[in-house]
């Protein structure tokens, strides 16, 4: 319930007015300048921005499982309908308009992701059906259009000339209240390693960090500097207590846009890669490699025909640097390789046998094999599985990957969605594609898929 009694603050602000001989009641406002200067106000910038954010709201249809409805004997005695039971899901998010004479939105993929219904809400009250381009998981970033007419789009800025102590505003749609702006500063830049993205890994990470307040249903809103161009998306926050402690998170303008024109044309993100597999250095590592130092990662296997073998890498060379900037583990050179656009050139410093050079290489697309699941079982129609990439290998996951989903397919009402991984068939442990090759082309009269997510482990019935 809100309290709509006066604050203490409203009542100073007016016992202060009285006292100055200013009028009262209704009057009782700052003035709009002392000494004939005006006072400074973010009111002329955010007439321009508002516009340009938008209220997303989704509905997720969700299959309920029962052990007992999931019995084709017991839905026959009790004359239930075959199909299975759902639920619905539904969520609030913000998002913001790029492109107006196309209706292109910017937002996050855990805003719309694997969502069945997208509506989109306009400031000034119009509301439309949204259409999903494409979602990138691991930078947690959604394209959406709407068929609007007169919009508003934000200008864009470079997000590389943002500076720590830059004031930045945040407009978003916090707890479905309505447009709310709050303010801060660039708190940091860079950060990473911050945890799981909406695709259930680290994914790929460069975030702008902001003490502007962004609360639930801020995600996919806007983070604009004091000339209202967008220079990032909203995405996260850290809190011990599920609410806003001052330490937030965006997208760079520079990292969104670049994805979101993968999304456009493709309508789905291709990253290049070294094609290597490494390992971090310890410090026992070190010693047996004869390094002075445990900084770096070594290398443990170049895939063939990759950018690392045509730049001559090989298992035993250890990767110290990326284009100057230190690597300290793993994760940082493949969060380097994942948030550079495909065919980047990148500069390699690597010691081999204790000789420091330098090496260039050229990212270019993992080759992964990849299969139409109903060539393997026709429950599986409409859904494309894919090697795991060697980045992922090298996070220590194992099984087949989900890369792509026919909406509307049994798989997809089954509850299988883009970015799942597949790790076991009928109890049975998988660890490639060839593997899940011969379990499912037994066709077996029950198929029951062991997943991994984000959110956990869970066993997929297919009907």
């Amino acid at each position: 319930m809100f309290d709509r009694r006066p604050s203490l603050a409203g009542t100073l602000a007016l016992s202060g007015a009285l006292l100055l001989g200013w009028p009262a009641i209704g009057r009782a406002a700052l003035p709009s300048s002392v000494a004939g200067e005006p006072l400074p106000s973010l009111a002329p910038m955010l007439e321009k921005v508002t516009p340009a954010v938008v209220n997303i709201s989704t509905k997720t249809r969700v299959a309920v499982r029962d052990p007992y409805f999931d019995d084709p004997m017991f839905r026959q005695f009790f004359g239930l309908p075959p199909s299975p039971r759902e639920r619905i899901e539904q969520s609030l998010g913000s998002g913001v308009i790029v492109d107006a004479a196309k209706g292109y939105v910017l937002t996050n993929n855990h805003v719309v992701g694997g969502a069945d219904d997208i509506m989109v809400t306009l400031q000034d009250g119009r509301s439309f059906k949204g259409k999903l381009i494409g979602t990138d998981p691991d930078t947690d970033v959604a394209v959406v259009q709407i068929p609007a007419q007169n919009l508003k789009a934000l200008p864009v800025a470079d997000s590389a000339r943002l500076r720590v102590g830059d004031f930045v505003v945040a407009v978003g749609d916090p707890f479905g209240l309505g447009q709310t702006v709050t303010s801060g500063i660039v708190s940091a830049l860079g950060r990473s390693g911050l945890g799981q993205t909406s695709s259930g890994s680290g994914g790929y990470q460069n975030f702008i960090q902001t003490d502007a307040s962004i609360n639930p249903g801020n995600s996919g809103g806007a983070l604009v500097n004091l000339r209202g161009e967008l220079v990032g998306i909203n995405t996260m926050i850290f809190s011990p207590s599920g609410g806003n402690v001052g330490i937030g998170f965006a997208i760079p303008s520079d990292l969104t846009t670049q994805v979101m024109g993968q999304l456009i044309a493709h309508g789905k993100v291709v990253r290049g890669s070294l094609g290597v597999q490494t390992q971090d250095i310890t410090p026992r590592i070190a010693q047996l490699l004869g390094l002075k130092t445990s900084q770096g990662v070594v290398v443990t296997r170049v895939a063939p025909g990759s950018a690392a073998a045509a730049a001559g890498l090989a298992p035993g060379d250890v990767l110290q640097a990326i284009d100057g900037k230190p690597l300290h583990d793993s994760d940082e050179l493949r969060n380097a390789e994942g948030l550079l656009p495909l065919g980047s050139k990148v500069t390699l410093s690597v010691s081999r046998n204790g000789q420091a050079r330098q090496v260039g290489a050229t990212l270019t697309p993992e080759k992964l094999a990849t299969v139409d699941g109903g060539t393997l079982d026709p429950r599986l129609a409409g859904v494309r599985l894919s090697e795991l990439s060697m980045a992922q290998r090298g996070q220590g996951a194992a099984g087949v990957a989900i890369t792509a989903m026919q909406p509307g397919s049994r798989a997809a009402r089954a509850g299988l969605a883009e970015g799942d991984i597949v790790i076991g068939v009928n109890n049975r442990r998988i660890t490639s594609l060839r593997e899940l090759r011969g379990l499912a082309g037994m066709q077996p009269r029950q198929l029951v898929l062991v997943v991994e997510n984000g959110e956990g482990v869970r066993y997929v019935p297919m009907d």
